[in-house]
């Protein structure tokens, strides 16, 4: 557990000079961890802070937290995306998928003899490479990465009659 503090240390005058810059800021959160440690700075509580600011004492502790972990650095908004976030289809699976894609569905006993994005994904869970059925999105994604062209499937008109070409090439058709 963290120790406890309220109050951001005392500043220096360089990085009481950056906070009073970061108040013209366009960025929204490097304004608000400024103020956000400039109040503290004056001697406000964490609890006071949050109410005039209209944010939580919880987010004001955490800037002070940053400050005093990172320094100036915490002005920045950092990236939120989990650090151990990778796709659940990864790169492993580009050649299997790859094959997959060049047989029918009717050989997994899908019912059609065209591939859906929604059949890539069950047919991909019923494999056991994913631990769930997948989003359309993240089958789409994974077949972009390895280079396929997916368009949906046409179904061509054709007819018995063998005058239809001509007919068709003729527009009375």
């Amino acid at each position: 557990m963290r120790p406890v503090i309220t109050f951001v240390r005392a500043l220096t005058s360089t990085e009481r000079q950056c906070l009073q810059e970061g108040l013209r800021s366009t960025d929204a959160f490097t304004l608000r961890r400024c103020q956000i440690l400039l109040a503290s700075a004056a001697g406000q509580t964490p609890a006071l802070i949050a109410r005039n600011l209209g944010c939580t004492a919880r987010s004001v502790r955490n800037a002070i937290h940053a400050f005093a972990a990172q320094g100036q650095a915490c002005l920045k908004a950092a990236s939120c995306r989990p650090h151990s976030a990778r796709p659940l289809l990864d790169t492993a699976f580009d050649e299997p998928l790859r094959q997959l894609l060049h047989q029918s569905p009717r050989t997994f006993g899908k019912p059609r003899s065209t591939w859906t994005l929604a059949l890539v994904a069950q047919v991909c869970h019923a494999k056991g490479w994913t631990p769930r059925v997948l989003s359309l999105d993240t089958i789409r994604l994974a077949i972009r990465r390895l280079g396929v062209s997916w368009k949906r499937a046409k179904h061509w008109i054709t007819s018995p009659d063998p005058a239809y070409a001509r007919k068709k090439k003729r527009g009375t058709g």
